[in-house]
């Protein structure tokens, strides 16, 4: 069988090699489709482990900061650093957006506020510093393409590249860009100069605040467009404190959402991921068919 088998190759070799590549690049395309989902969920979980939180406190009747839009106020650090069981917390702030290098090369990332110090500061440098400036300082991942010394702009202020991080990706690979948590906060929060003049505008045709005076009308506005807000505390336990011991008091007394690193990577998988990765598994399915009905053709065939 095998001599004949053999005969039936060196009688028509090219087919057999054409066949051998098509079914190598259909299996090659099966396995990459499995890698994919593989790194969707190793890039969540990355972005949980980089983050240094054990716990992270988010809007009430939120699944933020990763999954969904959450805003707090920056001073409910204060009374979470209060809590039982709470070693370090500190506000952090994460919004996606196209950075742009002074060259002109733009690049897709998330861009991180953090406290300096404080959990979430990047840990995987290779080359360069953290940031210790309280502004206009900046630590990108290597997959940005920055290089440091490089000026880049974020909103209307331009940073610095002192430091370069790996493996420091969103849940969607987009590599990450941290600032200091002012520069993130006034990135994300505050508004142009014309938008602020139109609100201003707004409010003195409303009749509630028109007999109030240009003060009133300011000091509105100015609650409006205040950048002393973040997406999400995050927090770190004492050694040896259940996450959950420290999580469900922040729900009960601090009125917001808490949810411990198992909680979060089950919204970030099977949540946020989840369309994605109900495709990938159809289209691995497919694949899988196709190619098992492939080989088993071709071994017929031969043995026939």
């Amino acid at each position: 069988m095998i001599s004949l088998a053999g005969r039936d190759i060196a009688h028509a070799w090219g087919k057999f090699v054409l066949t051998g590549l098509g079914l190598g690049l259909l299996i090659g395309v099966t396995l990459t489709m499995a890698g994919v989902y593989r790194g969707m969920v190793d890039d969540a979980q990355a972005l949980l482990h980089n983050s240094g939180a054990d716990v992270w406190a988010v809007q009430k009747d939120t699944q933020g900061p990763y999954a969904e839009a959450s805003t707090l106020k920056d001073d409910v650090v204060r009374s979470v650093r209060g809590m039982p069981g709470v070693a370090r917390a500190a506000n952090a702030t994460y919004f996606t957006m196209q950075v742009v290098a002074a060259s002109g090369r733009e690049s897709r990332a998330m861009v991180v506020g953090i406290e300096p110090g404080g959990p979430g500061t990047p840990s995987h440098l290779v080359a360069g510093r953290h940031i210790t400036r309280a502004h206009y300082e900046a630590v990108a991942d290597v997959k940005t393409g920055f290089v440091l010394g490089e000026r880049i702009r974020i909103r209307r202020n331009s940073y610095t590249v002192v430091g370069l991080a790996q493996r420091m990706v969103s849940s969607g690979g987009d590599p990450m860009v941290f600032v200091t948590l002012a520069d993130a906060q006034q990135a994300q929060f505050l508004k142009d100069n014309d938008a602020i003049l139109n609100d201003r505008a707004r409010i003195a045709a409303n009749p509630v605040f028109a007999r109030a005076g240009a003060a009133v009308v300011a000091a509105v506005q100015d609650m409006k467009t205040s950048s002393h807000a973040g997406n999400a505390v995050r927090v770190q336990v004492g050694q040896g404190t259940d996450t959950e011991a420290v999580a469900a008091p922040l729900r009960r007394w601090k009125h917001l959402a808490a949810y411990t690193q198992a909680q979060m990577e089950d919204i970030l998988v099977a949540k946020l991921i989840a369309t994605s990765a109900k495709q990938i598994f159809m289209f691995l399915v497919i694949l899988a068919v196709v190619s098992a009905a492939i080989v088993a053709f071709i071994i017929y065939t031969m043995t026939l």
